[in-house]
Parts: structure tokens; C-alpha cells; sequence
């Protein structure tokens, strides 16, 4: 399985927050930190938001922080809320139109390869993931 930008930058803020929480940290600065569209971020943003893996403050001081600690986020979980619309194969999804589908032997295969992918980003959490955090901070530091 390959993870598309969008799920990619959802971890890199996932983590970036995890880094440097408690402290709410700005959208702008997150793009900023990673080179990206402060635009585009603010979609992923909104749907870690939406999720409930960050949360949201308006205004002035805004920004983004966790929305519960990073030990209790599994990336297995954050994985499957972005990708939810984004089937590994066509056929997942609601699109049937597939002509050998009814005798489609790739079907089986395909989703045990992917629950196992899933599976995997089970084991870990956010704390997991960012146990470097001394290391990753020198390295998001602005």
C-alpha cells in the first residue's frame, strides 16, 4: 500500500504536535516547518480536526494541539480515518464496474494484504512513533 500526500502531511502534523505539545502550534507554522501549502494543510487540519485527533483554536493565539495524548493515538487508526474514501483497489469501493469481478481471484489476496498493512500501524501510537523526540524537535526547530 502506498499512503497518498494528504495522509502523509496528516502524520507530519500529527507528529509535529506530539513534538511540541502541550504547546499549540499554528497551521502556518507546521507548512512552514515541513515546506508545504499552508493551504493544503489547513484541509488536513480540518480533517484531523473533524476526526478527533487534533484539536482547533480560532484567532490570535490559535492553533492546533493534540486532541487527547499521544500514547492513546494509534496510527493504524489516523491511517484508516484519512484514507477512508481511498479503496486499495477499485472494486473496494463503490465503484463495481469491473468486468472480471464476479471471478476476480485478486479480491481475497488484495484485502488480507491490506488488513495486514493496517494491522501493523496498529502496533503503534504517536508516542511510538515519535520516541525521538529530542532528536525530531532539534529538527523542527524554527
Amino acid at each position: 500500500m502506498r499512503l497518498d500526500k494528504f495522509t502523509d502531511y496528516a502524520l507530519r502534523v500529527l507528529m509535529t504536535l506530539a513534538v511540541r505539545a502541550p504547546a499549540r502550534v499554528p497551521t502556518s507554522e507546521i507548512a512552514t516547518l515541513h515546506g508545504l501549502s499552508e493551504h493544503h494543510l489547513s484541509k488536513v487540519a480540518t480533517q484531523l480536526a473533524n476526526e478527533g485527533f487534533a484539536a482547533s483554536e480560532r484567532g490570535r493565539k490559535g492553533g492546533l494541539t493534540l486532541a487527547r495524548p499521544a500514547d492513546q493515538i494509534r496510527i493504524g487508526d489516523v491511517v484508516r480515518a484519512i484514507k477512508r474514501n481511498d479503496p486499495v483497489v477499485e472494486c473496494f469501493g463503490t465503484d463495481k464496474s469491473c468486468l472480471i469481478l464476479p471471478a476476480c481471484g485478486l479480491r481475497e489476496p488484495l484485502a488480507q494484504a491490506q488488513e495486514a498493512f493496517f494491522a501493523t500501524l496498529d502496533r503503534y501510537t504517536l508516542a511510538d512513533v515519535t520516541r525521538s523526540r529530542r532528536a525530531l524537535a532539534a529538527l523542527l526547530d524554527t
